[in-house]
């Protein structure tokens, strides 16, 4: 594999984007493409569920406990069939910026050659989309990120959030950066649900890529501090995070991928 997809996850907190992320970033990795997953996100809890629950150390944590003895393997981590795993972490409570913690993390893998050394051929930053600036739309106009997908449902602070998002893509996309590919809907199961996001998709100009049903395997596996990908290979809902990776690939150039 001679490509490198570098795409990036965006959606408003707690849409489910790193359940959705890690589930995509585990399907592909069973296919054989090898994963980075960079947690974009204060939270730093994008790839507990590709490491059995465990909360990474993060670059942040690593810059300050370690200085400049830092070494790759302090910060990135292989998980579920060997996806790199990364968490850029933030600041201490109250003091600095989020956002900068992204740029910081972002500078350190460089330095240190993560690309290089783990040669992925897929990369997945899974970005908290609430506010797009600074630091967090270092995945879009840094030049890291090719392709955006959103993360939304159709909960009206969802949509607004998926609305802001695009429209930072816009802006930076203008200017030849990364390029919104579509919105993947995280279904809640409100009245209408479809119908309101096909509507905010026409306005901001995307296509919904797929419709992601509500499940109670998702939080199954969740318990477990796995993705439904490694807990429940053979339940309907794994089928469609695989049906999801084929399809984002797909979107992003890449011939469909096999089913499992």
């Amino acid at each position: 594999m001679t490509n490198l997809y570098k795409i990036a996850i965006y959606g408003k907190g707690g849409i489910g984007k790193s359940t959705t992320t890690s589930n995509l970033s585990a399907a592909l990795a069973l296919q054989g493409y090898r994963v980075m997953q960079i947690g974009c996100d204060p939270k730093a809890d994008s790839t507990k569920n590709l490491m059995k629950g465990r909360r990474i150390p993060t670059v942040l944590d690593q810059i300050r406990e370690k200085g400049n003895s830092l070494r790759l393997e302090d910060i990135a981590f292989s998980g579920f069939s060997n996806v790199i795993c990364v968490e850029s972490g933030g600041p201490t409570p109250g003091i600095g910026c989020a956002g900068r913690g992204i740029i910081t993390a972002f500078n350190k893998l460089e330095e240190l050659s993560a690309y290089e050394v783990y040669q992925p051929d897929i990369v997945f930053y899974d970005v908290l989309g609430d506010v797009v600036c600074g630091g967090f739309a270092m995945p879009i106009r840094g030049g890291y990120a090719d392709r955006v997908f959103i993360v939304t449902s159709g909960e009206m602070m969802s949509l607004y959030a998926a609305c802001n998002i695009s429209q930072a893509i816009k802006n930076f996309g203008n200017r030849g950066y990364a390029e919104f590919s579509g919105i993947i809907l995280n279904s809640r199961n409100i009245e209408n649900e479809l119908e309101l996001v096909q509507k905010a998709a026409g306005e901001i100009g995307g296509d919904i890529v797929k419709v992601i049903p509500r499940s109670p395997d998702v939080q199954r596996a969740e318990n477990e501090g796995k993705t439904v990908i490694e807990a429940l290979p053979d339940c309907d809902m794994a089928k469609e995070y695989l049906d999801l990776a084929s399809k984002v690939m797909e979107v992003c150039g890449h011939e469909s991928l096999r089913m499992l």
